[in-house]
């Protein structure tokens, strides 16, 4: 199974960036854990904090992997386009996000992306990710 985990912008800062809501590990290391605990699962990983990047990861991926894990953060709630991606493209996708977005601000209680995803899971920390890998390859 080849599953990619695609994540938004200011991701690439997780660890340092409000660790009060984020945590304090860097995502570089928790997805070295997710290998090696999923070590049957080919697992790729991309970031961009540019919408346009991970528009064109989508369409590149989005026919031929099994799978995608996709935290747009804060594009999740503006990214008209991103959403278009997800409904176009064959792979499912599954939405994550690391915080609770309905206890956050109410424009983030909106997604773009939902409409067209597998399911979304929200809040468990970086455990979300695993929580989807766990539900692509069920």
């Amino acid at each position: 199974m080849k599953l990619i985990i695609i994540n938004g912008p200011n991701l690439n800062l997780l660890g340092r960036r409000e660790p009060e809501v984020y945590g304090n590990q860097s995502f570089e290391d928790y997805f070295a854990t997710l290998q090696f605990k999923f070590k049957t699962t080919q697992l790729e990983y991309f970031q961009s904090n540019i919408e346009g990047g991970i528009i064109d990861k989508l369409h590149e991926v989005g026919f031929s992997y099994d799978g995608i894990i996709l935290n747009a953060a804060a594009y999740t709630h503006t990214s008209v386009g991103i959403g278009d991606a997800v409904k176009a493209i064959e792979a499912p996708v599954v939405e994550v996000h690391i915080s609770n977005t309905f206890k956050r601000e109410d424009y983030r209680h909106h997604s773009y992306i939902s409409a067209g995803a597998k399911g979304v899971i929200v809040g468990f920390g970086l455990q979300s990710y695993d929580l989807a890998i766990q539900s692509l390859i069920a």
